[in-house]
C-alpha cells in the first residue's frame, strides 16, 4: 500500500477545521465574504474527492483500479475540474468586486456571470475523457479534461492578475494578499509541471483558502472596515449638517435683519405712519421666519417618525376656499391670475387629515408663486368616488420657469433649491417639496411632477380618503359675535415665567379693553386664587420652572376652583391641542401668539353667557400651594 492518499487527507481534514471555523463565527455580510465562502465550500468538495479516490488507487494495484473504477474516476476527475474552475472564477469575481464599485452595488452582475460560466465549463468538460497513469507509487490522470481545466483557469489567473496590478497603487492590503496568491499558484504550478508525481492541487487550495482567512478575511480588518464605514458614515452627516447649517443660516438671518432692523428703526422714527409702516414689514418678515422654523420642525418629526396622523370630519371646498384666500395676497404686485377649480362631485363631507392636505397643497400653492413672474396659476380639485371611499386628485399647474427633465427627481429631496444662480433672489430652505412628498407618502398618497423648461410645471396629489354622512352644525359667524357680544372689563389672568411673553400677551390683551393682571409662575397663579382674586379667564403657560401650567390647573381643580383655563405654549407640535384639551383645558393657544386667534378664544370663552364658579370663601382657605423648591415647612 502506498502512502499517496496521506497529504490529500491532511489538506482534507485541514479544510473541514477551517470550514467550520469560519461559519461558526461572525461575519461581516460584504459581498466579497460570499465569494470566499464559495471558494472554501468548493476547495473541501476537491480535497474530498481527492482523498477519495487515492485512496482507492493505495489499496488496489494500478490494473484493478484502471479497470474496475475507471467510470467512477473519469466522472470524478470531470467534477474536480469543475469545482477547480469555479473556484478560480470566484477568486476572480473576488477581485473584481474589492477593485470597482458597480461590482460591489451591483453584485448579481458578477453573480450571474459567474453562474454561466460554471454551466457552459460543465458542459464542455463533460465531452472531454481522462487517462490514468502511475507515475512512481502515485496515480495521477491526464487527458483532454486536465488540458481543459489548465487551460481556463490560466486564462482566469492572467485577468486576475491584471486587474490586482492595475489597482495596486490603491494601497489596500488585499491587492498585496491577491498578488501573493497570485505568485504561489504560478510557482505550484511549475512544480507540478516538473513534478507530476506530486500532489501539489489540494496544498495550492489549502494554501489559498488559508492566506485569504488570515489576512483578508481576518475578522480584525472586517472590524476595521466596520469602523472605517461607521466614520464614513459620520463624515458624511458631519458635512450635511455644515450644509444644513450654512443653508440655515442665510434663511433664518434674512427675516431676523428685517426684524432687528425695522425694530431699531421704529424707535428713531419721527411719524406714526413710518412706524406702522415698519412695524407691518416686521410682522412679515415675522411669518417668513416661523415658517422656516415650522419647516424645519417638520420635516424633523418626519425623520424621526414622530409625525402624527389627525384624523377629523371636514369640508373639502370650505377648508381649500379658505386656504385659497389667505394664499392669494402673496402674488403681490405680480401680473398672475390665480384660479381655484371644483368638481360638483365632491362629496360634502371627508373623514382624514386635513391640517396635513392644506399644508401639502399650501407648500405646493407658495413654491408655484415663487417661481412664476407672470400669466396663471391654477388649482383644480377633482376626485374619483368609489363606495365609502373618495380618491383625491388635487393639481397645481403654473406658467412659471418650469423644470428641466434631469432635474425633476431632485426637486423632492432635503434642502434642493435648483438653479441657484437663477434663484438668489428668492428665499427659500428647500424643504417643502421634501414635507410635501414625505407628508403625502405618511397619507397614502403620493405626488407626481410634469414640467417644461421654461414653460411651467404641474404637480398632481392623489390622496384616498373616507366619505362620511356626518353634519356638521350651524356656528354663528365670528366676526358678528365681535360685534354683538361685549367682553369689555372682563377680567383675565396671564400666567408666564417669561416677562417678554408677559409682556406680548398683555399688549395683545389691551386692545380688546380688558382687566388684565400678571402673574409669573403656577405659584403666584395659586396665591392669587387663595387671596381672592377672580378671573374670568387663565392663560397659563405650561413650561414653568417648579411647577407647570398643567400641574397647576390640575391644583385649582382639585380645590373646586372652576374659572376656565386656556393652554398658552410654545409646545406647537401636532398633536399637543387634543392633549391639552384631554386634560381639561377648556382650549390652546399656541406662540407666537396669532391675533386672530386670541380674538376667536376670547370671545367663545367670555362672550358665552356661562356662569363662572368661583371658589367659596371656605374653599380659598383650604387651598394648599405646592411648596417651590426653595421653600421650607416650618
Amino acid at each position: 500500500m502506498s502512502l499517496e492518499f496521506e497529504l490529500p487527507m491532511v489538506c482534507m481534514l485541514f479544510m473541514l477545521m477551517l470550514l467550520i471555523v469560519y461559519f461558526s463565527k461572525e461575519k461581516v455580510k460584504l459581498v466579497e465574504n460570499k465569494f470566499f465562502e464559495v471558494i472554501l465550500i468548493c476547495s473541501m468538495g476537491e480535497t474530498v474527492i481527492n482523498t477519495i479516490t487515492h485512496f482507492l488507487a493505495a489499496i488496489y494495484d494500478f490494473e484493478t483500479f484502471n479497470s474496475v473504477f475507471y467510470p467512477s474516476i473519469n466522472f470524478f476527475n470531470k467534477i474536480m475540474s469543475i469545482l477547480f474552475a469555479t473556484i478560480f472564477g470566484c477568486l476572480l469575481c473576488y477581485t473584481l468586486s474589492i477593485s470597482y464599485k458597480k461590482f460591489k452595488e451591483k453584485n448579481s452582475l458578477l453573480k450571474i456571470s459567474l453562474g454561466v460560466f460554471v454551466v457552459l465549463y460543465s458542459i464542455a468538460a463533460f465531452f472531454t475523457d481522462v487517462t490514468l497513469k502511475k507515475v512512481g507509487y502515485v496515480t495521477t490522470s491526464e487527458g483532454s479534461t486536465l488540458f481543459l481545466s489548465y487551460g481556463v483557469v490560466s486564462v482566469l489567473i492572467l485577468a486576475n492578475f491584471i486587474i490586482t496590478l492595475i489597482n495596486y497603487k490603491k494601497l489596500d492590503r488585499r491587492y498585496m494578499v491577491m498578488l501573493y496568491i497570485l505568485i504561489s499558484i504560478v510557482f505550484f504550478a511549475v512544480i507540478s509541471i516538473n513534478f507530476p508525481g506530486f500532489i501539489i492541487t489540494d496544498l495550492l487550495l489549502v494554501s489559498i483558502c488559508y492566506i485569504m482567512f488570515f489576512t483578508i478575511e481576518n475578522p480584525d480588518v472586517k472590524m476595521i472596515e466596520q469602523v472605517s464605514l461607521a466614520r464614513d458614515n459620520a463624515e458624511k452627516a458631519n458635512r450635511a449638517k455644515t450644509d444644513f447649517l450654512s443653508n440655515m443660516s442665510h434663511e433664518i438671518r434674512t427675516p431676523l435683519n428685517a426684524i432687528v432692523g425695522f425694530s431699531e428703526c421704529i424707535l428713531t422714527e419721527d411719524s406714526l405712519q413710518k412706524a406702522k409702516e415698519d412695524a407691518q414689514d416686521i410682522v412679515m418678515a415675522s411669518q417668513n421666519l416661523l415658517e422656516i422654523v415650522n419647516g424645519i420642525l417638520d420635516i424633523s418629526k418626519i425623520e424621526a417618525d414622530k409625525m402624527e396622523i389627525i384624523d377629523v370630519t371636514y369640508n373639502l371646498k370650505k377648508e381649500l376656499t379658505e386656504l385659497y384666500k389667505l394664499i392669494s395676497p402673496r402674488i403681490g404686485e405680480k401680473p398672475i391670475e390665480m384660479k381655484a377649480t371644483f368638481a360638483p362631485d365632491i362629496p360634502e363631507y371627508l373623514y382624514g387629515d386635513i391640517g396635513k392636505i392644506k399644508q401639502i397643497v399650501t407648500n405646493i400653492l407658495t413654491n408655484a408663486i415663487k417661481y412664476t413672474e407672470k400669466g396663471y396659476i391654477t388649482a383644480c380639485v377633482n376626485c374619483v368616488n368609489q363606495g365609502n371611499e373618495c380618491t383625491l386628485i388635487i393639481s397645481v399647474e403654473d406658467t412659471g420657469r418650469g423644470i428641466k427633465p434631469e432635474k425633476i427627481d431632485k426637486i423632492f429631496d432635503k434642502f434642493e433649491r435648483l438653479e441657484e444662480d437663477r434663484n438668489t433672489t428668492l428665499e427659500g430652505t428647500g424643504l417643502g417639496l421634501a414635507i410635501t412628498k414625505r407628508l403625502a407618502q405618511m397619507l397614502g398618497g403620493k405626488v407626481v411632477c410634469q414640467s417644461k423648461y421654461g414653460e411651467g410645471s404641474k404637480f398632481t396629489i392623489y390622496l384616498k380618503q373616507e366619505i362620511t354622512n356626518y353634519h356638521k352644525p350651524e356656528v354663528a359667524n365670528t366676526e358678528e359675535e365681535t360685534t354683538s357680544v361685549n367682553i369689555e372689563g372682563k377680567k383675565v389672568l396671564v400666567v408666564d415665567d417669561n416677562r417678554i411673553n408677559l409682556k406680548v400677551a398683555v399688549r395683545l390683551l389691551e386692545g380688546f379693553k380688558l382687566n388684565i393682571e400678571e402673574s409669573e409662575s403656577g405659584y403666584d397663579c395659586l396665591q392669587k386664587i387663595k387671596e381672592g382674586h377672580n378671573y374670568d379667564l387663565i392663560l397659563m403657560d405650561d413650561m414653568m420652572p417648579g411647577i407647570s401650567g398643567t400641574e397647576t390647573f390640575h391644583e385649582l381643580q382639585k380645590r373646586k376652583v372652576y374659572i376656565p383655563v386656556v393652554a398658552l405654549t410654545a409646545n406647537a407640535i401636532e398633536g399637543m391641542r387634543e392633549k391639552y384639551l384631554e386634560e381639561g383645558f377648556i382650549d390652546y393657544l399656541s406662540k407666537p401668539i396669532d391675533k386672530r386667534e386670541l380674538e376667536r378664544i376670547l370671545y367663545k370663552v367670555l362672550g358665552t353667557k356661562q356662569e363662572t364658579k368661583f371658589p367659596t370663601l371656605n374653599d380659598l382657605y383650604n387651598i394648599d400651594i405646592p411648596l417651590q423648591k426653595n421653600d421650607k415647612k416650618e
